[in-house]
């Protein structure tokens, strides 16, 4: 996905940041192992959350290890391992490898068609694997490129396919959860679909590319309105979140709703605002 989606390290708990860690290395050897080298590079944190909402969700059996990694030779950590990392973990090339596309499709940049053909085989085994998934992100990308197309001025319904996508990824199976985990990715995928187009507004404008808020921002008090509207996003995500029953691992789940996924947000403000001080002093 897009990098949104992660911690704020400050405000956790020592014990709760090595959990984390713990997902995150776990999700990386699921990748090597179920994937190979180049699923491994699909490793992203969007994913690592998915995997601890899911495992705090269901919980069950699970397995820990102290571990090295050649990205951390120093001395051994957490890792972690569940049936909800691995789905994190084929989701995760799927998702690479529909996103690797859709930048072919934007830009025709090859680097992004080789890497798409370097995870084509393992998606073809997973598509059978996971047909309501693919369905749900080859859906989305059909009806996103369909809007950009026609130039839709609906950032609500722009919006609205990633978080439609995003709701089919969030449930693993039909049970009495999937609902609420339905509704939790529709605000949630809605938020990074705003956050991906807040964040790409200068290129997208520099490069003619389809970007819904480029015909709006430029409105007198577009910066709050805009911050009210993400804030409204997560705060539906985070109700239907604590709808569900979850309490292992929950202080970190919540640090990633309610601070994590603010802090690409400050950090992109804080560079349109050094931006503009510096057109301004031309």
């Amino acid at each position: 996905m897009f990098g949104y989606v992660t911690i704020q390290k400050p405000e956790l708990k020592i014990r709760d940041f090595t959990r984390y860690q713990g997902y995150y290395c776990g999700l990386c050897r699921s990748l090597r192992k179920r994937h190979g080298v180049t699923g491994q590079l699909t490793l992203n944190y969007d994913m690592v959350f998915l995997a601890a909402l899911l495992t705090g969700l269901y919980e069950g059996k699970e397995e820990a290890a102290l571990r090295r990694c050649l990205l951390h030779p120093s001395g051994k950590h957490l890792s972690l391992s569940n049936p909800y990392i691995d789905y994190a973990a084929d989701l995760s090339v799927l998702l690479a490898y529909y996103n690797f596309m859709d930048d072919w499709r934007d830009d025709k940049n090859p680097a992004a068609l080789a890497a798409a053909l370097a995870v084509r085989g393992d998606c073809m085994s997973l598509k059978e694997r996971y047909p309501r998934q693919c369905r749900a992100m080859a859906s989305y990308l059909k009806k996103l490129h369909a809007y950009e197309e026609r130039n839709g001025r609906s950032l609500d319904t722009a919006a609205r396919f990633t978080g439609e996508m995003l709701g089919e990824l969030l449930v693993c199976k039909e049970d009495e959860w999937s609902g609420a985990l339905r509704r939790m990715g529709f605000f949630l995928g809605k938020f990074i679909y705003l956050m991906d187009a807040y964040e790409d507004l200068e290129e997208d404008e520099k490069r003619g590319r389809y970007n819904p808020l480029l015909s709006i921002k430029d409105r007198s008090g577009f910066e709050d309105w805009f911050a009210r509207v993400l804030n409204m996003m997560m705060a539906e995500c985070a109700g239907e979140f604590e709808r569900l029953p979850i309490l292992k691992d929950v202080a970190i789940l919540r640090n990633i709703l309610y601070a994590g996924v603010w802090t690409k947000y400050e950090l992109i403000k804080k560079k349109r605002a050094k931006t503009g001080e510096h057109h301004g002093s031309l």
